[in-house]
């Protein structure tokens, strides 16, 4: 009966733990950054001169109400679930990760004679993160394209034919995996090496602070990435930062997209790598992977199973060929 208990509590925790997203800083669809994408909204919607009221052009009933809308919600409470089960255990290890490499790096070199302050600590901590989680994120991302197996797994996240703020959360759970063990990799190793240079102890709680990049990033339009509002950034900016369109056009029909602006924050990345596409070099965008594979995933159950009915396929004509 304990053990049914502890099950049952699981499940409940996960499907709760979404909704403290909406006050939750470090997410996008805080109710912080919601207003301040609306308002950014709201000067695209007056740009574009629409004759719709706004509300209307928020609102799209077409958009929320779409059949991709809804197995987007339910991504949202179902990864809630296995961020409670399966990730919550990966998560727990990041500090111990960080105190293991600091061990390792003073029984290699010795303690080190360079020492920081704590707000130099601080600061080289944020500014290594912000560029090298965005750097890891890119890779993780550049491989989910490039690598077969992985691309099954992550097409699921491509198969929404419109978007909103939820279609984030649309992530198959071994992708959602793969995502948290890359972020706790870089953030265990900067912990590590940071502490390394710091004479003091760091709480875990000072690493965790959010930093004014994050928040630069969330305050500016980060919500209306994954919508049909259309925020382009100064031309010259977008080879800096990815613009929510920019990161609309990764989400295009088009193959000649698919593997356009993979970045997180950052487009730096996707500028050294020739994988950037700005604003003014796409006109329109029709959301999905191509009529020819919608109806292949056009229910909730069929994106959770499609990865891996696809990869037995490809292993079944493999043997058939050798």
């Amino acid at each position: 009966m304990e053990i049914i208990a502890d099950v049952w509590d699981n499940i409940v925790q996960g499907l709760l733990e979404p909704l403290y997203h909406f006050n939750n800083p470090e997410k996008r669809i805080n109710y912080f950054y919601i207003i301040s994408s609306l308002l950014l909204a709201y000067y695209v919607y007056y740009k574009a001169k629409e004759k719709i009221p706004f509300y209307k052009y928020i609102f799209n009933k077409k958009i929320w109400l779409s059949k991709s809308a809804f197995i987007d919600y339910k991504y949202f409470f179902f990864n809630g679930i296995i961020k409670i089960v399966l990730i919550a255990p990966i998560i727990q290890i990041w500090w111990y990760l960080g105190v293991t490499i600091n061990d390792w790096m003073e029984e290699s070199f010795g303690f080190s004679d360079v020492l920081l302050t704590e707000s130099e600590l601080i600061i080289y901590y944020t500014l290594s993160l912000v560029i090298l989680s965005d750097l890891m994120i890119y890779l993780v991302h550049l491989a989910m394209h490039k690598i077969p197996f992985l691309w099954e797994f992550h097409k699921i996240h491509h198969s929404a034919t419109t978007l909103n703020p939820i279609t984030q959360y649309r992530l198959h759970p071994l992708e959602l995996i793969l995502n948290n063990v890359a972020r706790v990799f870089v953030s265990s190793f900067l912990i590590g090496f940071f502490d390394y240079f710091y004479a003091g102890s760091v709480e875990a709680a000072t690493y965790l602070e959010i930093n004014i990049f994050a928040i630069l990033f969330l305050f500016w339009g980060s919500t209306l990435r994954h919508s049909h509002v259309k925020l382009k950034y100064f031309h010259f900016l977008e080879r800096i930062l990815l613009s929510p369109f920019q990161h609309q056009v990764h989400h295009s029909d088009n193959p000649a997209h698919f593997d356009k602006n993979m970045g997180s924050k950052l487009a730096i990345w996707d500028w050294i790598f020739g994988t950037l596409l700005r604003s003014t070099e796409v006109a329109k965008v029709r959301f999905g992977l191509g009529k020819k594979e919608e109806r292949n995933y056009n229910s909730f159950s069929k994106t959770l199973y499609m990865p891996f009915k696809n990869i037995a396929r490809w292993f079944m004509r493999k043997d058939k060929r050798s």
